[in-house]
């Protein structure tokens, strides 16, 4: 599939699982060219707590998207996110010693590199060094210095560190569904490749990914990332809120946010009311549409203003010039572009993958909850185009998401890869 260009996202959610295929045209666009989803019973706000469960579900994802596709899934761009997802600034610092004192990609990857040794937290590894602007010799603000004369090449650095343990038990779900892991991604990341525009990432934009388990943000400025975050808040517990509120099974629960629900309660003139079947010879429950969206508001504000707290945090609050997009799968209730809104005081839209997709499955997966799926098979191609790109070339442009590197780093995944051969030997567990 690599030497195809085919990319297969697997967004491993607390809702759902979610596996997409496809490959770009010759305009740059993503054809898609199979979707397949199930239900995630084994997940919590993004970490595996029950692998059975979650292998079984990637197993009927990746089989459905195999059948719509007609292609054999065997390697996959698996998301990463949580609570357990932490990030830091740090800053670097190489000397060059090169006779002509031009700086090369060799030099600025031994400089990306130096950041994946630096101390974390027991039980965390880093994940991603994402760069944020160099400075040669006195001259700071530098975007890409390959070619640039120096002595000195220093680098300001967003890091984002995730659990061992968490990773791990990822890694593991795939292998035992059949596949391999190409590489592990944030999916907040992901998400910002199939939502976001060149020119709001410049401007200054902030991204709000609402998932089951977690709410990530994401804000860019001049092209860079600048700040991430994970609120431990989803759309999850707003069923849960539903469930308890209006007393209700959880399904039900789940289906009246769907189908009826709204984050803004003062948006809903029409006060409907909705019957419950109830359970087992008990008479049917009769909600209010309104009532329904007093509780949904009461959570999502909530979860806004944790939001509204991030963006102050990272002082980035006042160069939002291109302002919020809210995606991920609660950004599908009505009106969470008006309440985001009135929460944060920041204009506001709703991120859809559909600018990215040419043609194929346009209609069904032009959504919000698609949007990480949709993104990791757009950085699977990016992160294939610069490893095409860089074979042989030393002034090849500098990557500003790398999880990989060509010196001798050990990368993330590769020790993942490590740890779980070493439980396997250690136990002796066989995995068909």
């Amino acid at each position: 599939m690599e030497n195809e260009k085919i990319i297969v996202g697997l967004d491993i959610g607390t809702t759902k699982i979610c596996a997409i295929v496809g490959k770009r045209n010759e305009f740059g666009k993503i054809n898609i060219l199979g979707l397949g989803k199930s239900h995630s019973d084994g997940v919590s706000r993004g970490v595996v707590v029950n692998i059975e469960k979650t292998v079984q579900a990637i197993r009927l994802a990746i089989g459905e998207a195999e059948k719509q596709s007609g292609i054999k899934i065997e390697v996959v761009h698996v998301g990463i996110a949580g609570e357990h997802v932490r990030s830091m600034q740090h800053k670097g610092l190489i000397t060059l010693n090169n006779e002509d004192f031009e700086i090369s990609r060799e030099d600025v990857q031994r400089l990306h590199d130096d950041m994946f040794k630096i101390a974390t937290q027991p039980g965390t590894e880093i994940i991603h060094v994402l760069p944020q602007e160099y400075t040669v010799d006195e001259q700071a603000g530098i975007v890409d210095p390959v070619g640039m004369s120096g002595v000195r090449l220093e680098g300001n650095f967003h890091i984002v560190t995730g659990q061992t343990t968490a990773a791990n038990n990822i890694y593991k779900c795939v292998v035992r569904a059949g596949l391999e892991v190409a590489e592990l991604i944030l999916e907040p990341l992901a998400s910002s490749a199939a939502v976001l525009t060149e020119e709001e990432k410049e401007a200054g934009v902030c991204l709000i990914d609402i998932g089951g388990g977690t709410t990530d943000i994401a804000i860019f400025e001049n092209n860079i990332i600048r700040h991430t975050a994970v609120i431990p808040f989803g759309g999850n517990i707003v069923t849960e809120d539903i469930k308890q509120g209006c007393k209700v099974m959880k399904r039900h629960a789940e289906l009246l946010k769907i189908e009826y629900g709204s984050a803004l309660a003062d948006a809903v003139k029409d006060d409907v009311v909705i019957s419950i079947p109830g359970p087992r010879d008990r008479p049917a429950k009769e909600i209010h549409k309104a009532m329904l969206a007093q509780i949904i508001q009461s959570r999502m504000e909530e979860i806004m203003e944790f939001a509204a707290a991030e963006i102050k945090n990272s002082g980035f609050e006042d160069k939002l010039v291109a302002g919020i997009v809210v995606t991920g799968g609660g950004a599908q209730l009505q009106h969470i572009k008006q309440l985001t809104e009135y929460v944060t005081g920041i204009d506001t839209r709703v991120g859809l993958p559909g600018e990215h997709l040419a043609s194929g499955m346009v209609d069904e997966v032009n959504y919000p909850m698609f949007a990480t799926g949709t993104g990791l098979v757009i950085m699977g191609l990016l992160a294939a185009d610069y490893r095409t790109a860089t074979r042989g070339q030393s002034k090849a442009k500098v990557p500003q998401y790398s999880q990989r590197s060509s010196g001798p780093r050990i990368s993330f995944i590769n020790k993942v890869k490590g740890w779980f051969e070493s439980t396997l030997s250690n136990t002796g567990e066989f995995i068909e």
